[in-house]
């Protein structure tokens, strides 16, 4: 009975270290733009999961980046503002201003804003965050007009993409 107690439990604990392991498959994120009227502000929300942007860091830089350091918040402020734009219709990257981010186990939420720009602004998105690292990583931006939600997809083949 013992022996026959340990395979089992041994069982368990491979099948369960598997799926430990394939647990984290799918690579995603999302981000929300809308218009708010009070503000006139266009505002931004990325959603990003935690291990996929401490693995960027880490693999970018060699080193363990802590975020809830300002200074490394920095290094990912930057990297962000290298990959996600929305251009005008000059085709110039509109001024997106950094408002700052929350961080917990699960996910990096980043928030940014285009100051006194309405939405309608916005000819271009480029949604390149973490597709440069993630060779299948998706992301979803919703563009949310006066109620009215539509939602862009990015991927390696196409990370900018018209707003209109």
């Amino acid at each position: 009975m013992t022996s026959r107690l340990s395979k089992v439990l041994c069982a368990v604990l491979l099948a369960a270290s598997s799926m430990a392991a394939h647990a984290h498959r799918f690579h995603t994120s999302i981000t929300d733009i809308s218009y708010n009227a009070r503000t006139r502000s266009t505002e931004i929300v990325h959603t990003y999961m935690a291990h996929d942007i401490e693995a960027l860091l880490t693999n970018l830089y060699q080193r363990q980046f802590d975020l809830g350091d300002p200074e490394d918040q920095d290094v990912l402020r930057k990297y962000i503002e290298q990959q996600f734009a929305i251009k005008g219709p000059d085709k110039q990257p509109l001024k997106l201003r950094w408002v700052g981010m929350t961080i917990d186990a699960q996910s990096v939420v980043i928030y940014q804003e285009a100051e006194q720009t309405p939405l309608s602004q916005a000819a271009v998105i480029r949604q390149g965050v973490l597709i440069d690292f993630l060779p299948d990583q998706v992301n979803t931006v919703n563009l949310n007009e006066a109620g009215t939600v539509r939602s862009l997809t990015f991927m390696r083949q196409a990370i900018e993409q018209p707003a209109r």
